[in-house]
């Protein structure tokens, strides 16, 4: 099978299976665009003509994933010798408290990658588990926080899954 082939059959179905997962349009191209360049790249895996579909979501579904797991924009880069402390996050309410109740092999990775700025790929050899369940507890840890913060504290979460607003949280001003 070609890729032109791939590209007439599947294109517009894939573009907008890939939009409505990413939700925003410039995302969404860089993750067809990639997707496409996998595909003609990796064309000679394609064994069955008859699973080109499921092969070529496959793919998609696997960028978008990589999109959705990229290390945070905001760790700043480090000297490896210099740690990030979490006064940085001390102005986000309840922020130590719902760390410290994670648990502990969720709060492990992301003290690891988020306050300390070690990459997923030497918090995986250090905790001696695979790059995939590195990724799988961020992605748990995160949901945690998300919806404690929004439980709590009564952040709201915009069309990105961000939290955003002020906070309006019995526990902070009790403090």
């Amino acid at each position: 099978m070609e890729t032109q082939k791939i590209w007439d059959n599947f294109n517009d179905e894939l573009y907008f299976f890939i939009l409505r997962k990413v939700k925003d349009k410039d995302v969404t191209n860089d993750v067809f665009q990639n997707t496409f360049l996998k595909i003609h790249n990796n064309l000679s895996n394609l064994k069955k003509e008859e699973k080109a579909r499921a092969w070529v979501f496959q793919i998609a579904r696997n960028e978008i994933f990589n999109y959705f797991n990229k290390e945070s924009a905001y760790v700043e880069k480090l000297d490896t010798n210099k740690e990030i402390s979490s006064e940085k996050y001390e102005h986000i309410c309840c922020f130590d408290k719902f760390i410290n109740d994670l648990p502990e092999i969720y709060k492990q990775v992301i003290e690891l990658i988020y306050i300390k700025g070690q990459k997923q790929k030497d918090v995986a050899k250090e905790l001696e588990i695979s790059l995939e369940n590195v990724k799988v507890r961020i992605i748990r840890a995160k949901s945690i926080l998300k919806k404690k913060f929004n439980e709590c504290c009564k952040y709201e979460l915009d069309k990105n899954g961000k939290l955003i607003g002020e906070s309006n949280c019995s526990i902070c001003r009790t403090e």
